[in-house]
């Protein structure tokens, strides 16, 4: 590893980092208090599903466009420009709560803002951790980000519900808005560093120089079996993992007979088993292989999935610690795979890979739910569970037997991401 690798400006990073953690919690706490108040209003399954599409596709398909404009552009700039955009977004919402002129469309185009703000912040900020963290903390790194969204998963929904009796949805919007200003101040006085530009010629119009950008990356990672055997992973975890955390109210009240406290419970023990994983690899680091400790992790997942699956309804404690110890995993899992993409991909073509990355996970989850939701219903509810369990822990065991993705990190991506 080179000096200047060494001599990365990660007190700078962590300066960043601090900013973008209060936003997060921020935007979390403003997520809850719509949804409640999508819920409270409509009381319609309908208008909570098409929320959620809403939420869902910017990332899904604007995350190969803005991928290849991350790597062409300045990342400080991008991320300034994110959340100042999904701020300014959310105060023209709390404005028109404060006018009492809010309707349903209204919401929908402020998660369709949040979204596509979303497709351009997520790979800016894994790609500028990449030049400011050295190669040793990324896993590291990688545990932290998921502790505190396990966290904001804990600590959202009483503190939203408290606001929500205490402030009008205004005043809540206020803080998501106060939040985005501590992660913009710190990106006007902090430099990122930037990776040394690709030929980003324009010949034949910008839409066609973009369109090259888009296939670089497309052919890096199809001529790369373990990068795309990584993303293809990535996108059967999501595939297995969203449904079976959507069926968990079913779960609670089809078999073992609970109400809301039961449920809560299951979601808290995932929230905290996600901030004990997080800690854990922030600490840890993990195994010198990533993808050794990421995939250990996966397979121990698995069989905590299986286990929720084969529970009495009579031994609620046991299915608790089983989620519990789901959650601890999934932030090693993700981690491992996060930090493994950062320290084996050029910086230049890394906006792109983690966009490709994410949409095709994100694109997961519908098909995911069109699955496990009339299996759920002809079968039970448990069957998904015992169904990913099983899928999960395989495609654990079988990754250790396939060096394209146990060894990928003696490999760096370079010439091959040529446009």
């Amino acid at each position: 590893m080179s000096e200047k690798r060494r001599s990365k400006p990660l007190t700078s990073f962590f300066v960043i980092w601090t900013g973008q953690a209060f936003s997060l919690v921020g935007s979390q706490l403003v997520q809850f208090a719509l949804v409640w108040w999508l819920t409270k209003t409509t009381r319609s399954a309908t208008v909570l599903a098409f929320a959620t599409m809403m939420a869902l596709l910017p990332q899904i398909l604007l995350g190969p466009i803005a991928g290849a404009l991350v790597d062409r552009w300045d990342r400080r700039r991008v991320l300034i420009f994110a959340d100042g955009g999904i701020a300014l977004a959310t105060l023209v919402l709390a404005a028109l709560y404060a006018l009492d002129l809010v309707q349903i469309w209204h919401i929908y185009a402020l998660m369709l803002v949040r979204s596509a703000g979303a497709a351009f912040h997520w790979p800016a900020m894994q790609a500028s951790t990449t030049l400011m963290v050295p190669d040793r903390h990324l896993a590291r790194i990688a545990g932290l980000n998921q502790t505190v969204a396990g966290l904001g998963n804990i600590g959202a929904p009483p503190l939203g519900a408290l606001l929500l009796e205490l402030l009008p949805m205004q005043g809540i919007l206020a803080i998501d808005v106060g939040t985005a200003i501590l992660a913009i101040a710190p990106l006007l006085f902090v430099a990122i560093p930037q990776p040394e530009k690709l030929d980003v010629s324009t010949s034949g119009g910008v839409i066609s120089s973009l369109v090259r950008d888009m296939r670089a990356g497309l052919r890096l990672i199809w001529g790369w079996p373990g990068m795309l055997l990584i993303i293809v992973v990535a996108m059967l975890l999501n595939l297995l993992g969203t449904p079976a955390l959507s069926l968990l109210p079913i779960l609670v009240s089809e078999h073992f007979g609970g109400g809301a406290v039961e449920f809560a419970w299951l979601e808290s023990g995932w929230g905290v088993g996600m901030v004990l994983g997080g800690l854990t690899l922030g600490l840890w680091g993990g195994f010198k292989r990533r993808m050794v400790t990421g995939m250990t992790a996966l397979v121990l997942q698995g069989i905590a999935i299986f286990s929720v699956g084969l529970v009495p309804g009579s031994a609620f404690r046991l299915a608790l610690g089983a989620i519990l110890f789901t959650g601890f995993m999934n932030p090693i899992i993700n981690g491992s795979l996060f930090a493994t993409v950062q320290a084996v991909v050029q910086p230049q073509m890394q906006g792109r890979v983690f966009t490709l990355l994410r949409s095709g996970a994100l694109a997961m989850t519908p098909l995911g739910l069109a699955v496990a939701g009339p299996l759920a219903d002809v079968v039970n509810v448990q069957a998904w569970f015992l169904v990913a369990g099983v899928a999960t822990s395989a495609m654990g065991l079988a990754a250790f037997f396939v060096p394209a993705i146990m060894r990928i990190e003696d490999r760096k991506s370079n010439a091959d991401a040529r446009h």
